[in-house]
């Protein structure tokens, strides 16, 4: 969103360009103006679930895990230590998801800034 209005504040008429497409028939003006209003108040929202959604997967994962490894340790410690392998690589397989959702984020924030400054 502030992206959006620093493209706003900066360069309004280039800002606004981007909502409608070279070459456009006069008939569909009015819905693609709609439809690209709609796609850029979109992207930020979209942008936050995805990288919610990811992260929490994760931890969810994490902590149902981590609680099987403690319930089963005083019952049958072999399996525990098992499920402390598991949660060991997942843990590093979550670092490795969040250094990928941090790139992600900051390159699709930089083309967001791209189009609108």
């Amino acid at each position: 969103l502030a992206t959006l209005l620093t493209g706003l504040q900066n360069q309004p008429s280039a800002s606004l360009g981007h909502l409608l497409p070279e070459g456009t028939p006069t008939p569909l003006i009015p819905a693609l103006i709609i439809i690209e209003t709609t796609s850029l108040l979109i992207r930020p929202l979209a942008l936050g679930v995805r990288l919610t959604a990811n992260l929490t997967a994760g931890h969810l994962l994490i902590q149902l895990i981590s609680t099987a490894t403690t319930v089963l340790l005083p019952i049958i410690p072999t399996v525990s230590l098992l499920t402390r392998t598991i949660l060991l690589l997942l843990t590093i397989l979550e670092v490795a998801v969040a250094i990928i959702q941090a790139y992600v984020f900051v390159l699709l924030l930089s083309l967001y800034l791209q189009e609108n400054i």
